[in-house]
């Protein structure tokens, strides 16, 4: 029996817990968190065995503790848990900035027992009722061992993870912060300054805002992420983002230089490097931004139209997301965009749509 143990039963702390539950290996689970409504949840599911309401005995007898509190907490939890832990036990946390916390384990003398993990999969939805055991389900894991990190400890590690589904990545902390600084904490700086700098520069009646869709939703859609944990993020790793921003800001710079002086050959080649790029990008992990699970269909302006669809999909036992007429459809087919949960929601939608006579779209 594998004891592990959850301080911060959320999103992505319930959806570890389920999976490993899932997972059908002997795991017993102590879970804590400060709101002791999804604990209860968590016992109904069968996902957590014992309910804690405060850091006690059980929790030292753990083979590895997940953190899954605010970055700002996890310091208070580690000195509680500092000299009482058997021996062997591996602590570890969920946060997407590591270069923090291992300063705070390096501080705490809490390196020999403490592994940093940053699951790269989340949802724009929080709270431990939307926490799933296929969340993980081949999305990169980073792993991120401190020096005095045995290699026995670092390989049971790697074995919880890839009880989740995930796919374990081990690398160093600055180089972790690094990358996902260039991956994910710029592009919300950008998302959300392109966001605002339409928002400040639109015309009086608004026929920005008014037009807004296809390719600029695409761009800024991460702009609607959390302010508190995207500017805890911000702080907590500065120095990465900084650096990557300034690049960044120095690359829009040479890209106006060419704008202001037609040079066509340059803005071109701009394109061109930039799709091959993109196109190399795997899309086989879900990563650390909200995804999208839509379909496009086209639709009739007649009676009935709309409740024909949903009501394919509601009998196929389909539960909708949401549903939105697209009125600017510039790199887009289909009329109407219906959105789901999850992939096999989407996937089920588009044959049975496509089965009904309906044209659909990907």
């Amino acid at each position: 029996m594998i004891n592990v143990g959850f301080i911060g039963l959320g999103l992505i702390g319930g959806s570890i817990a389920k999976a490993l539950k899932k997972s059908g290996s002997p795991f017993y689970i102590t879970a804590y968190n400060r709101s002791p409504g999804p604990l209860e949840e968590a016992v109904s599911d069968g996902v957590v065995d014992r309910a804690a309401y405060e850091i006690d005995g059980a929790f030292y007898d753990c083979d590895i503790i997940f953190l899954c509190t605010p970055v700002e907490h996890n310091s208070a939890y580690l000195s509680l848990l500092k000299g009482k832990i058997k021996k062997g036990c591996i602590i570890t946390d969920v946060g997407s900035v590591k270069g923090y916390i291992h300063e705070t384990v390096r501080a705490l003398d809490m390196e020999d027992c403490f592994i940093g993990g940053h699951p790269m999969a989340g949802s724009e939805k929080t709270g431990y009722s939307a926490a799933t055991d296929t969340m993980l389900e081949n999305a990169y894991y980073a792993i991120t061992p401190t020096p005095l990190t045995t290699r026995e400890s670092l390989d049971f590690y790697i074995s919880i993870v890839r009880k989740t589904g995930a796919v374990p990545v081990v690398t160093e902390p600055d180089r972790h912060d690094y990358a996902v600084a260039g991956i994910s904490h710029v592009p919300h700086l950008i998302a959300s300054g392109l966001v605002n700098t339409v928002r400040e520069n639109d015309t009086d009646d608004g026929l920005m805002k008014m037009l807004a869709a296809g390719g600029f939703k695409d761009i800024t859609r991460i702009a609607s992420s959390s302010a508190d944990m995207w500017s805890q993020i911000c702080v907590t790793n500065s120095v990465q983002i900084s650096l990557l921003l300034g690049k960044y800001i120095d690359y829009l710079s040479r890209v106006k230089e060419q704008v202001d002086s037609n040079d066509r050959s340059s803005i071109a080649e701009m394109f061109v490097q930039s799709k091959e790029y993109r196109d190399s990008i795997s899309i086989r992990n879900s990563g650390p931004l909200p995804q999208s699970h839509a379909v496009y269909c086209d639709i009739e302006d007649k009676e009935g139209a709309l409740s024909d669809i949903t009501g394919l999909l509601f009998a196929g036992g389909i539960n909708i997301k949401n549903i939105e007429i697209i009125h600017n459809r510039e790199y887009r087919d289909g009329v109407l965009l219906i959105d789901f949960y999850d992939s096999g929601s989407s996937t089920r939608a588009f044959k049975i749509l496509s089965e009904n006579g309906h044209s659909v779209h990907k």
